[in-house]
This record gives C-alpha cells, structure tokens and sequence, in this order.
C-alpha cells in the first residue's frame, strides 16, 4: 500500500522538459516545530528518557528509542499520545513538501483498505494523464484538496466523540462496581485512570481523595499527599469505583476503592 502510494505521487511529480506542473492531490506531512519538541522532551525529561532535537536525524532516532523504551510501562499511553500531538498534522495538499512521518518525498493516498475522496480524485487523476487528457485547474485541486482536509478533521472529531460517549453508556449501569485500572495522567484537577480491559477513562477528583491534601508535583509529575507523602503517578496499578457517567458531557468520574475486588 505505501508502495503504491509513494510510486504514484512520484510518478505524476515527473515533469518532462518544457511540461508544466500537473495539478494533483499530495498527502503531506511537515516537521514538527521547533517549539512542540522542546516541549515534548521537557516533558519526557522528567520521566527519566533523553530527548536530542539538535539535528533531524538524532530527533528521529531519540524518538524511535523513547517509544520502544517505554513499551509496556506505565506511561506508555501517556508518551505515544503526546508524541503524536507534537507531530504536525498530515493533511492533503496541491502542493508537495515530502511526508516527514514516512521519510518519503512523494506520497499521496492512491489506496488503503478504505476508499476515501482524495482516492478516487488521485484515481481520475491519473487516468488522465496517462490518456493525456486537459488538465484541471490547479485552483479546483487545490479547493479539493483542503476541504478534503477539513471533512477529515470533522470525521476524526466525531470518532473520538462517539467513542468517548460509547465509552460513558458502557459504565454508566455500572455504578458503585469496581474495576482495575491505571493511572494514565495527572493535573491539579484529579488523577486520570484508565480501567484495565476497556480503556474507559475517567477522573478521580482532587475533592473526591478525602484521606489527605493532595497536590500536584509538576516536576516529578505525579500527585501527592501534603500530610502522608502518599504518591500517584503514571502507571501506577489502581483499583476504582464508578461515581457517575455523564452521557451528555461524555465524563466518567471515579474514586479510589482500597478493598480487593
């Protein structure tokens, strides 16, 4: 499949002596900025991994280590989810720049186990230039191209919501039961826990932990207890009870259960 791709976009970039550019559909992918890298590696500094952004192939390979390093620890998630927020977006585009995630110069989708719009429009698309028929216009590529674009990020949002909310109607007739779960982030809000066998996540608020004060350590990363030093952090095996499953704001709260299951 990313053969075919990648062969496709080559092919249609070719541009014989005296030809003009043909107008077509890339999927591009830019380099992540300088900025969301600095952040990225602060953030993993602080759990122990080395980030090296000083040229792009030491960025590359710092971030292949810290994936595979982090594979079946408790922040994996955590690490992958924000790896991926610190690439750039893939998008569809008339005008090429290479797709960094790849590492290739030319690609677009041409097929996948899916039939998308800008498939069937690179499809036409090739057929006529091998029939050396009239080019389109660069602007109507152009045009499909970005709403293509903007239809994606619309599908995308609606995935992640109908999950979510398919997530919430699961718990939300099982409230009062207890599950395993691990803990998957922190904030001065609460602790995140994702329970074990479902990836259901919710929130065990600040207000909810009533043992002791807690507060978030933003250097260590974790959640801690002023009085008893009673640590959470990333990873760590939990055990939950369900508080509420709100359907309308797609929200499951939790609290910390201390009893074996």
């Amino acid at each position: 499949m990313l053969l075919a791709n990648k062969k496709v976009a080559e092919f249609v970039a070719m541009k014989p002596k005296g030809e003009t550019v043909k107008p077509f559909i890339y999927r591009v992918h830019d380099e992540p900025s300088a900025e969301k890298l600095t952040t990225f590696s602060e953030f993993v500094a602080k759990l122990g991994y080395t980030m090296r952004t000083d040229t792009r192939k030491n960025t590359i390979n710092s971030l292949n280590t810290i994936l595979e390093n982090s594979m079946g620890k408790g922040e994996e998630n955590l690490i992958n989810n924000l790896a991926v927020r610190t690439m750039s977006k893939a998008v569809y585009s008339d005008v090429n720049i290479g797709h960094y995630g790849l590492a290739f110069d030319y690609y677009t989708h041409f097929t996948s186990p899916i039939r998308r719009y800008p498939d069937l429009v690179v499809h036409r698309l090739l057929f006529e230039y091998l029939q050396n028929k009239p080019k389109p216009t660069a602007c109507d590529v152009e045009k499909i191209a970005k709403n293509s674009t903007e239809c994606e990020r619309i599908a995308v949002e609606a995935e992640r919501a109908s999950v979510k909310y398919k997530q919430v109607e699961y718990l939300a007739d099982k409230i009062g039961q207890k599950f395993n779960g691990l803990i998957s982030g922190v904030s001065k809000w609460g602790i995140y826990v994702e329970v074990e066998g479902n990836k259901c996540e919710g929130m065990v608020t600040m207000k909810d932990m009533l043992d002791d004060f807690y507060y978030l350590d933003e250097d260590d990363y974790c959640v801690i207890g002023q009085r008893t030093n009673k640590r959470y952090k990333l990873g760590d095996k939990v055990k939950i009870m369900v508080k509420k499953a709100d359907l309308f704001k797609k929200q499951l709260d939790f609290i910390f259960v201390e009893d074996d299951l």
